[in-house]
């Protein structure tokens, strides 16, 4: 099998975990406390982000060739316990596109005005779609198309919930700027936020109790499985940057100047439900940094016992890395606080360096195609070669069939 069959046939949507990563280092960058706003700092999110995009493209283009050449893979995906959860980090990906290029491209270089920032909505808004089917269906699959043991439990099983908070962070930084344009829509943008980001932190918190009781009943993940527990501080990191951006959008919209509720048109309301958010972002950075803690004595005690090869799950070590870094950087603004500042900046550059490190170590597998591995493609590849023996059989049998009746009708002939 040639290098680029092998590679689309075993690509898998854990790649778009790369997507993640590499654009969470845009947008964390674009934030950056120390030389915050500065031109390097600019070009520096803006390469990133065209990185990222030509990865999603060339990502996209991967799985649809898969899809269209080899449908009969598609079934074993979707109903996988663990390996359709990786779709959840397709919307995450886009999600971190949509972030920069409002923030970086549209606000900051001015590129495309009013219509590429309309484009960049109606992208949140297919965001949206496919997080929620992500956050449901995906879900629904694991209710009645999957069987699971708590033993086996890992963070992958909240990926879902994470899609749904990261596409809520992305409206949440989209609605202030929409406010200039349209409030009506910025409100919209805002309150379909919310319900994402309070569903995803609902199903979010119950993975919190599910994986305690796992690790408390059965200890930790065993290998490299022990690196999506990092996937524990993103449903909290990014679920706190999600609460403090809404926030500043509550604050910024309300009160309103249209309807009769009292509550919308209160000169309080829109500063109280700010308020809330920065008690809710400081609690949820509270349970994230539990979480590093934990994750770092977890890395520790599997390292001590003989570590484990590179492999595609290192990636899944870059974004929650990256949102608990931009929580603290978000805080830091918020409190005026040299602590949060500090920490950010050090947690910030520590995750570049490990995201240039993994993607140093990625480069190798590309190169001889041993980091495209689509798991239990086996299955797939002994189903076809039976039904190419059936094929084959039959087809033989055809055969002696015609030529039975042909050496009839001769004799009958003569």
């Amino acid at each position: 099998m040639g290098y680029l069959r092998h590679a689309v046939r075993h690509f898998s949507p854990a790649w778009f975990v790369v997507t993640m990563g590499t654009g969470g280092i845009a947008m964390l960058f674009h934030n950056y406390p120390y030389a915050y706003d500065s031109k390097p700092m600019e070009v520096f999110s803006t390469i990133f982000f065209f990185l990222n995009l030509f990865l999603f493209i060339l990502f996209n283009v991967l799985i649809f060739s898969r899809i269209v050449i080899w449908p009969e893979i598609i079934p074993l995906i979707m109903y996988h316990p663990v390996h359709n959860l990786y779709i959840g980090s397709y919307p995450m990906g886009l999600a971190t596109l949509i972030i920069v290029a409002n923030s970086v491209l549209n606000a900051e270089w001015g590129w495309g005005g009013k219509p590429f920032f309309w484009f960049i909505w109606a992208c949140w808004w297919y965001d949206v779609a496919v997080g929620f089917l992500c956050g449901f269906v995906l879900l629904h699959f694991m209710f009645t198309r999957q069987h699971h043991a708590l033993n086996a439990a890992n963070s992958l099983w909240a990926l879902p919930a994470v899609a749904l908070i990261v596409v809520a962070s992305a409206g949440g930084v989209l609605a202030t700027p929409l406010l200039s344009i349209d409030p009506w829509r910025a409100g919209l943008t805002l309150m379909v936020s919310a319900f994402l980001l309070v569903v995803g932190l609902t199903i979010g918190f119950i993975f919190y109790t599910l994986y305690m009781l796992r690790l408390i009943l059965h200890g930790l993940p065993q290998g490299v499985n022990v690196l999506s527990g990092w996937v524990t501080l993103g449903i909290s990191g990014q679920g706190g940057y999600a609460v403090l951006v809404l926030g500043q959008g509550f604050r910024a919209w309300i009160p309103v100047s249209y309807g009769y509720s009292s509550f919308m048109r209160g000169d309080t309301t829109g500063t109280t439900l700010d308020a809330i958010c920065v008690y809710a972002g400081f609690i949820l950075w509270a349970v994230t940094t539990m979480w590093f803690f934990y994750q770092l004595l977890a890395m520790s005690e599997i390292l001590v016992h003989g570590g484990f090869p590179f492999s595609l799950p290192w990636w899944e070590l870059i974004f929650p890395n990256v949102v608990y870094a931009n929580l603290t950087i978000e805080l830091a603004v918020v409190f005026d606080s040299t602590f949060f500042r500090v920490w950010g900046a050090m947690y910030a550059t520590a995750t570049l360096l490990l995201w240039i490190m993994v993607f140093v170590l990625t480069i190798p597998g590309v190169v001889n195609a041993s980091i495209f591995d689509m798991p239990d493609i086996e299955q797939v590849d002994a189903a076809e070669k039976k039904a190419e023996e059936q094929r084959s059989l039959r087809g033989g049998e055809l055969w002696e069939q015609s030529e039975l009746e042909r050496g009839g009708n001769d004799g009958t002939a003569s």
